[in-house]
């Protein structure tokens, strides 16, 4: 993402407890999308052998571990430490944004905080990460669909990935449709065409952790047209025949003016 040519700087904060190692590539990458990682923290108890297993992608993302003991048992010391360091460094007022790498909802209040500022939040966790932490980040993405898995005898590292849904099962997913055909809504016109971009901006305001990777497609018109619920009408931008732009209606309204 970028802003006047320049790229927004991010700092991403990693809760170690609530956080695996196979993600991490996937992580980055994904982050690069929407800026430059300029802070890579990553907090836990480092004298404790659970996380042992994160130490050779410390090195080679060049990741900063942060030490917290912890000072007593049944509580995380390392949210707290996790949380002091985002509020640091928010009031350098250096950076375009934060990722928060956590399935843990006592991130919530933080996310809420550094948004009120006028940053954006990008979260990370897993599906089974509450609602209120995903609702108050500005988009919310699955660690499941980031996760490497090894494949073959040749130990090749690739991207796991969910199979696509079929017509039935998208349609039988109330969630999402009610999403699209709102989203659609939203930004159509008076005969009920709305420009795919414009859908899709709306689909993350009305649900942050919407992707169309967690159904199995790397697109939203992709998504879209799986469905068979919509009519998708891809018209050349400026008469070019180059440039192609897509819009798309609810097959429920069609015919109507």
């Amino acid at each position: 993402m970028e802003e006047n040519g320049t790229q927004n700087k991010l700092a991403v904060l990693i809760d170690a407890d609530n956080a695996q190692p196979s993600i991490i590539e996937g992580l980055l990458d994904e982050i690069a999308i929407y800026g430059i990682a300029s802070v890579k923290r990553i907090y836990g108890d480092w004298t404790k052998p659970n996380l042992n297993s994160w130490k050779d992608a410390l090195l080679e993302h060049s990741i900063q571990p942060m030490q917290q003991f912890a000072y007593t048992t049944g509580k995380n010391a390392t949210d707290s430490s996790l949380i002091i360091d985002a509020m640091d460094l928010l009031y350098t007022e250096k950076f375009d944004g934060f990722c928060i790498v956590s399935s843990d909802s006592d991130f919530t209040r933080l996310s809420q905080r550094i948004r009120e500022s006028g940053l954006k939040v990008y979260g990370f966790g897993e599906k089974k990460t509450p609602q209120p932490f995903i609702s108050a980040c500005d988009k919310f993405i699955y660690t499941e669909i980031l996760r490497k898995q090894e494949t073959g005898t040749e130990n090749i590292s690739t991207l796991s990935k969910t199979e696509k849904w079929n017509a039935n099962e998208l349609k039988g997913d109330t969630r999402l449709v009610n999403h699209l055909r709102n989203a659609v809504e939203d930004s159509a016109d008076e005969d009920g065409w709305a420009f795919l971009a414009e859908v899709g901006g709306n689909l993350i305001k009305r649900n942050p952790a919407f992707d169309p990777r967690t159904y199995g497609f790397t697109k939203l018109g992709e998504l879209v047209e799986a469905t068979n619920l919509f009519e998708i009408d891809k018209r050349a931008q400026n008469g070019a025949g180059k440039s192609v732009v897509v819009y798309i209606r609810d097959k429920r309204g069609k015919g109507k003016k």
